[in-house]
């Protein structure tokens, strides 16, 4: 096999891991490529789940003895303490390993540590390439753990004219099947679907992951979170049916913000503590309202629908604007076409001080 880069083999790394997205949270997703003295790949892994080997050890179990000298480049700094695995830090020194490439550091204080311990061992340790790439493939975990609440990302169907529903509030369905198996599959990404009670009350929502065409669960279900500041959730609400776990969430629990109703913040930083590193927000447009105002929402997933009702609920209530100076600016990064609808990605623009 003929010597890679280090920037083609990082790039190998970020490939890998984003085969870990969905499956390995309250941790990071993380690749590793181990490359030996000549540059020849010896050794590639990533963190495939929680509780599981991390990237840099599956790589190393490959590699072998030809570890030794060689250079390891991973996504994020190596771990430098023992939880459900031991340190990979410790694994590298032990392997050999002469010199360890990282694209971004580790900010999570309880497992950060691994770069210093690497050059205390005599490793040479250097940081930042492809930093960019792998930050975006890891952005959940990484936002997450610098602020200490969830990466939150707004996801809607609406009409060409911005209509969640028609004027006698039906709404099955704006989308078509393509459309709502990309919403299921988007789910399947993330550890918290939330809705408020409002949507509970009018849909009756699942708010699972699953197969559209044979109804099977996902092997992986995200927390079903409602928003429910007086506690009106039905018990027979299909949200309690035992699918998947749910977290009626209620001011008199969670806490109240002026307005008498959860207290959003406080939502996402008790998500947070419980291991949610990235939410879906799904429904409706009163809360979907409220996140944005609040400047909680970090991504936006809008699939549109190539119909026209004149009339209807919209996709988003009051947002806290008052004026067009005031509009949220979004960045759009992508367009694509799921059957005959539009799913439109964005991103919040920042405003300059």
């Amino acid at each position: 096999m003929a010597s890679v880069s280090i920037d083609e083999a990082m790039r190998r790394a970020i490939a890998l891991g984003a085969r870990g997205l969905g499956t390995t949270s309250p941790n990071p997703v993380v690749g590793c490529v181990l490359l030996d003295p000549d540059g020849e790949v010896v050794g590639e892994g990533f963190h495939a789940y929680a509780g599981g080997p991390h990237a840099e050890i599956v790589a190393l179990a490959q590699a072998g003895r030809r570890a030794r000298g060689g250079t390891a480049v991973v996504t994020l700094e190596p771990c430098d303490h023992t939880g459900r695995t031991g340190p990979c830090s410790h694994a590298l020194i032990q392997a050999g390993v002469a010199r360890v490439v990282v694209a971004v550091g580790d900010p999570n204080p309880v497992a950060s540590g691994g770069a210093a311990t690497l050059r205390a061992a005599g490793i040479q340790v250097d940081f930042g390439v492809r930093a960019e790439e792998a930050e975006a493939g890891n952005v959940a975990w990484l936002t997450s753990m610098r602020r200490g609440w969830p990466y939150v990302i707004w996801k809607y169907a609406a009409t060409l004219d911005g209509r969640s529903a028609a004027a006698d509030g039906t709404s099955m369905w704006i989308t078509s099947e393509a459309a709502r198996m990309d919403v299921h599959a988007l789910r399947g990404t993330v550890d918290a679907v939330i809705a408020g009670v409002g949507t509970v009350l009018a849909d009756d929502p699942r708010l699972t992951a699953r197969n559209l065409r044979d109804g099977t669960l996902a092997i992986r279900q995200p927390l079903r979170v409602v928003v429910d500041s007086s506690g009106r959730t039905p018990a027979a609400a299909r949200v309690r049916d035992g699918a998947a776990r749910t977290w009626i969430a209620t001011a008199a629990e969670v806490g109240a913000g002026p307005d008498g109703r959860v207290d959003l913040p406080a939502l996402l930083a008790e998500l947070h503590h419980r291991g949610v590193r990235a939410a879906l927000l799904e429904g409706g447009p009163q809360l979907a309202g409220a996140f944005l105002a609040a400047g909680l929402v970090d991504k936006f997933v809008g699939y549109v629908a190539p119909k026209l009702l004149g009339a209807g609920p919209t996709a988003l209530l009051d947002a806290g604007v008052g004026t067009i100076a005031d509009a949220i600016d979004l960045e759009i990064t992508d367009v694509t076409q799921v059957g005959p609808d539009l799913r439109i990605t964005a991103l919040p623009r920042k405003r300059e001080a």
